[in-house]
């Protein structure tokens, strides 16, 4: 967003400033969630519009909370959704999750849809309340779009064959892997052919300089991502809840399955 009263680095900043950053995908409306998360001192918040409630009033709501905490939000949009792209950016997100790029053009279009021209194709307005509803000029509002994130989601086999050319796409940020979708598009096979999918993916970002985001369920799991070299590291908040609720009804239960995406 435009016009801050103090200085904000954005979460592009950052990750080229060589940050790992460490979130919270989050499913459930919940202002009170972002303001926990921000309390909490994480860096940013992922708010789910593609399986969890698209209602950009909800979506409005959550972006003032954070923004009172200091705390960054991406939204993660539906398949091939700019006019939500473009409400969810006007409202104030720091970056967009595309799911389901399946290819060079895939990933083209889901740049085109966060920015604006020559960049991209949003629609140019400032009297949004990422624009501070019209008080800042067109050219500070351009070049505060340009801190917008782009996080590519590779979640089928073909985009794991495509993977080097979704990650050098001009524009794409950053590359998350959906290994739920991905095994489903696979059909379920044995965990070492998902690693090896998902390790191709990885590589493709890193040799195209983009950094790598990871859903995690856990602490430790976060941390051993961040040993593999992921900048990104996004908490399961659904997982992390109802496992900790169970752990707290009947100490020692088995964990929930995981369903990290």
């Amino acid at each position: 967003m435009t016009g801050r009263s103090t200085p904000h680095r954005s979460l592009k900043q950052r990750l080229a400033d060589g940050e790992q950053l460490r979130g919270a995908l989050l499913r459930l409306p919940s202002e009170t969630l972002v303001e926990m998360a921000g309390v909490a001192g994480l860096d940013y918040v992922v708010i789910d519009c593609e399986h969890g409630p698209a209602d950009t009033v909800l979506l409005q709501h959550h972006l003032t909370a954070a923004a009172a905490h200091g705390i960054d939000v991406l939204v993660r949009v539906g398949s091939a959704e700019p006019a939500l792209a473009l409400r969810c950016l006007d409202l104030g997100a720091a970056g967009l999750i595309h799911p389901h790029v399946d290819s060079r053009e895939d990933a083209r279009r889901a740049v085109a849809a966060s920015h604006y021209p020559p960049w991209g194709e949003r629609g140019f307005a400032t009297y949004s309340r990422a624009g501070l509803f019209g008080t800042v000029t067109a050219t500070d509002h351009v070049a505060a779009s340009r801190g917008t994130l782009v996080v590519t989601m590779i979640e089928t086999r073909r985009a794991c064959d495509d993977a080097d050319a979704i990650a050098g796409t001009d524009g794409v940020d950053a590359v998350l892997v959906g290994p739920s979708d991905l095994a489903a598009d696979c059909g379920f096979p044995e965990p070492g052919v998902l690693d090896g999918l998902i390790a191709r993916a990885h590589d493709a970002a890193r040799a195209n300089k983009r950094a790598v985001m990871t859903i995690v369920p856990s602490l430790d799991a976060a941390r051993a991502a961040e040993r593999q070299g992921a900048q990104l590291i996004v908490y399961n908040m659904a997982h992390v809840l109802v496992y900790t609720l169970r752990s707290l009804a009947a100490p020692g239960r088995a964990s929930v399955t995981e369903d990290p995406v």
